[in-house]
């Protein structure tokens, strides 16, 4: 089955900060963002790198195999590229990023993720998070420690158990394959929006009928809404 896209990208750098260290992609099958950290000038060269490694990777491939192993080896080649980085750049130590990415086959869409950047999918009127953020929180509600609303407020609620760049040996992917419906609607996200912007806000506008672009930009004026810092 041949899919075809609409797509529509939108960032803001928020009400707090002077840069904004999320970068992002919207290609033509492959879609993708990250969000950087590691400080003022760390985060911002930490996406930006591994944004400009993985989009070499839309492409169309003869087999969901292919597309898988080249998405895989773009990222793990962005964490190598980060790690590279840091060590010419001693200052930059500690920077990196997440990775939350699909890239189109056919009928069918590769999801690829690390870190808390989001990937959702509206599907029968209903909104679901396709991806589990890897974070400390999150690791306490899995074990039943904490509620989701409780993670909610967590004082350590930002700390990434998975990301690219700051680590020890090759970073964990989550990867997926999920059949493309008629009338899907995906949206990809850093924390920045899902990470302030209450569930059902998100719901009842991911739901409606209103075009692409209007979803997005009324998305990055809610999180400015709820005092997002970049979205």
């Amino acid at each position: 089955m041949a899919v075809k896209t609409i797509s529509y990208a939108a960032s803001d750098i928020g009400k707090h900060r002077s840069s904004n260290q999320d970068s992002g992609y919207a290609g033509y099958q492959l879609f993708f963002v990250a969000d950087g950290m590691g400080g003022h000038a760390g985060g911002d060269i930490a996406s930006a790198i591994a944004s400009q490694r993985i989009a070499l990777t839309d492409s169309k491939y003869d087999s969901v195999e292919d597309a898988i192993a080249t998405l895989k080896k773009g990222v793990l080649e962005a964490n190598s590229m980060l790690n590279a980085t840091v060590s010419e750049h001693p200052e930059l130590e500690g920077m990196g990023t997440t990775f939350s990415g699909m890239l189109l086959h056919g009928g069918q869409i590769i999801t690829a993720h690390i870190g808390d950047s989001r990937i959702y999918l509206v599907r029968d009127g209903e909104l679901r998070q396709v991806t589990a953020d890897h974070t400390f929180v999150q690791k306490l509600v899995d074990m039943g420690r904490i509620t989701e609303e409780e993670a909610l407020v967590h004082p350590r609620r930002s700390v990434l158990m998975r990301v690219l760049g700051d680590v020890q040996g090759e970073p964990e992917l989550d990867i997926a394959i999920h059949d493309a419906m008629p009338g899907d609607r995906w949206m990809l996200c850093s924390d920045g929006l899902s990470g302030v912007v209450p569930p059902e806000v998100m719901t009842r506008i991911l739901t409606s009928k209103i075009p692409t672009e209007e979803a997005a930009e009324l998305l990055v004026g809610e999180a400015l809404e709820f005092g997002a810092p970049t979205t």
